[in-house]
């Protein structure tokens, strides 16, 4: 990874800094982007991070900006990280509808706004990849999931659609589909459960930085699950 350019969408947040840790211990340089507008301290720093806070992904003037704005500070972009997004837990019945609008523009519509203004950058790196976060939980719906599942397919078909539109590219696009995330938030969501079951943000990011890197030139396309023992 060494010298290598990452954009990491939602990069202040349990995985997003998880992921970011790990590529800067490996010599990547960063573009870290998020709607907060402070980095907490945990994530990297230095000459070859570039922090972008306050950015509205679901806004494509804002996504596309700062995209230009990582191309202009690094030359260009090798890969990007689609980690950027929401959850919320609703029936069906009873509501209004506003939370399936806002899961699709929190999951879905900030990976397409990014991705389609990064297409350009990738297509001239000698690797490029995209890598999106879909979820387990998408491909079977439990009660108070049809939202969030609806949203996270969305970005599973997102991600086969531009793996077909970019395969003559030498620009691969991969998902992973983690289950439960042992985060802080998590585990006071749900303190009676295993947590050792659960996922570790760290070793999600190694299956997203090896899609990520050049040595994943032959995967494309693929819905990885990464659901530890859950």
């Amino acid at each position: 990874m060494l010298g290598r350019i990452y954009a990491i969408t939602g990069a202040f947040g349990a995985l997003g800094s998880a992921v970011a840790r790990a590529a800067a211990e490996r010599g990547a340089r960063l573009a870290l982007i998020d709607f907060a507008k402070d980095a907490p301290v945990h994530v990297p720093s230095g000459e070859d991070v570039l922090s972008l806070g306050g950015v509205d992904l679901t806004d494509a003037n804002r996504a596309g900006a700062a995209i230009e704005a990582v191309a202009d500070r690094f030359g260009g972009l090798d890969a990007l990280l689609n980690i950027a997004g929401g959850f919320s837990w609703e029936k069906v019945e009873g509501t209004t509808g506003e939370t399936w609008k806002r899961l699709f523009l929190l999951n879905v519509q900030t990976a397409e706004n990014v991705s389609r203004a990064a297409i350009p950058h990738l297509r001239r790196s000698a690797a490029g990849r995209i890598v999106n976060v879909g979820a387990n939980a998408a491909l079977k719906a439990s009660m108070g999931m049809g939202a969030y599942a609806a949203s996270k397919a969305g970005v599973h078909a997102l991600t086969q659609a531009l793996a077909e539109e970019l395969k003559t590219d030498d620009v691969t696009v991969n998902a992973v589909l983690p289950s439960i995330l042992d985060t802080p938030a998590n585990r006071a969501d749900m303190p009676k459960a295993d947590f050792a079951s659960w996922v570790k943000p760290e070793d999600l990011a190694a299956v997203m930085l090896f899609l990520a890197s050049e040595e994943a030139r032959a995967v494309t396309g693929a819905l990885i699950p990464v659901t530890g023992r859950v």
